[in-house]
């Protein structure tokens, strides 16, 4: 089994293809590869990876030209063809190289978002749009005296939301994003819509306006990538549909 590993040294701009050649084993993921890798073949290749139980996100890549996290992709489906999304055209997935993915697994960094070292992507940018959203708890009362009860809708709801690990997968495979670098971005734009629709909020409305912009909610183009990659089922399309109606019920769509 071979993997084609994208290289790339910031210091000199230049980049390459490496091809290296391992033993398949049975259950292995993409990170497991990569580390046999790392410690058998080359000790120079760089990869960002934490708690390699699909928790963390910080292994988010490009796996056969789907963004995905590597500690979870294994690689007999993969040579099987198996689990194959279908993505709409994005920035990054130009056919500059040639794989033959029923003995090969192409490995590439992140799309739309800066090269640092190999598969490593700078998350700088990403992390700053995140900030916009003020993604912080911004409770009605400062000391509840008990629980505060929630509706199991509003719950069932919040949780499409919740789970966002901040891989930036979605951000990766997102055509607006990979057009335009100021666009907040399907992750960013998930969690605010998640602080939005939280009952314990303390003014839903103001939250809801941080992103009423062509940078924002009305950047989205709905190509839907976002939710078919993301490895915990948060739909951002979803919630950013429902953030644009309710602006425009209120009459506040900018110009």
């Amino acid at each position: 089994m071979k993997l084609k590993v994208f290289r790339f040294d910031r210091e000199n701009e230049e980049s390459h293809y490496d091809t290296f050649e391992i033993e398949s084993l049975p259950g292995m993921t993409v990170l497991s590869a990569l580390f046999k890798i790392q410690e058998e073949l080359d000790d120079s290749l760089a990869f960002r990876y934490s708690c390699r139980g699909a928790v963390c996100g910080n292994c988010a890549m490009l796996i056969n030209r789907i963004p995905a996290l590597a500690c979870r992709t294994r690689i007999e489906p993969l040579l099987k063809g198996e689990g194959k999304i279908k993505l709409k055209p994005f920035s990054g997935i130009e056919d500059t190289v040639s794989w033959n993915p029923e003995n090969e697994v192409l490995v590439e960094p992140l799309p739309s978002l800066p090269k640092v070292k190999d598969l490593i992507v700078d998350m700088d940018k990403f992390f700053e749009l995140y900030r916009t959203v003020e993604p912080t708890f911004k409770p009605v009362f400062e000391s509840p005296k008990k629980e505060q009860l929630m509706q199991p809708d509003a719950v069932k709801e919040l949780e499409k939301y919740t789970n966002c690990i901040l891989c930036a997968a979605c951000v990766g495979s997102c055509p607006v994003s990979g057009k335009n670098i100021n666009y907040m971005g399907p992750a960013a734009l998930a969690k605010l819509y998640r602080f939005h629709i939280d009952p314990r909020e303390a003014d839903a409305e103001s939250r809801l306006m941080l992103a009423n912009s062509k940078l924002g909610w009305w950047g989205c183009e709905f190509h839907a990538n976002c939710k078919a990659v993301c490895p915990k089922g948060v739909p951002p399309i979803e919630g950013i549909a429902k953030a644009r109606k309710e602006i425009k019920e209120l009459g506040k769509k900018p110009d």
